[in-house]
């Protein structure tokens, strides 16, 4: 009997906060002549699902063109499929006049209040897109992150209905679309 109270007490039970790597560090990016600032993780373990608070090489070589033709999105609404962190449609908000940056993980896209503290934080996402609200190099008059999980016609719909002209561009870096989801049947 004793044995088993000893075993029973070796046994620890971890909460999803164990999982959630909030350290996120302020970054400095260059693309061509331009410099962004933005809150991300400088790990490259991704464990649970933290793969939209790092910066991924596919968004570094998407910003890289973007930033060498910037022409091409000189007055365009954009929308950014898996943003992360933000840094494309970030970057794209300097030369577009609309840009909509969507995500599925919740840890990167809205506030929540922590437990035991009364405190609204603005998660990762928010964060950068706040960093950059104010800046001189922005010529977008709309900023903003929206919740799209992938397959949701609700939240396509909620997004289109707010966009109803439409975006001239859509956007993603790093990430992997399935034929069977609704994507195609609302963009395509």
């Amino acid at each position: 009997m004793k044995r088993d109270q000893e075993e029973d007490d070796d046994i620890v039970c971890l909460d999803e906060s164990f999982f959630i790597n909030d350290n996120y560090q302020l970054t400095t990016f260059t693309f061509g002549s331009q410099v962004l600032e933005l809150f991300c993780l400088n790990s490259a373990s991704t464990d649970f699902d933290l793969t939209g608070q790092l910066v991924w090489p596919g968004a570094m070589l998407l910003n890289d063109y973007l930033s060498k033709n910037a022409e091409m999105l000189q007055g365009c609404s954009v929308i950014e499929l898996g943003s992360g962190v933000g840094i494309t449609g970030i970057l794209c908000s300097r030369f577009c006049r609309e840009v909509v940056l969507t995500d599925h993980n919740e840890e990167v896209l809205k506030a929540r209040t922590q437990q035991y503290i009364s405190v609204q934080e603005h998660l990762i996402l928010n964060k950068n897109i706040e960093l950059h609200a104010s800046s001189e190099n922005r010529n977008c008059t709309e900023l903003a992150a929206k919740k799209l999980e992938w397959g949701s016609s609700a939240q396509i719909k909620q997004i289109l209905d707010q966009h109803s002209g439409g975006f001239d561009l859509v956007l993603g870096a790093d990430i992997y679309i399935l034929t069977n989801t609704y994507y195609f049947e609302i963009f395509g």
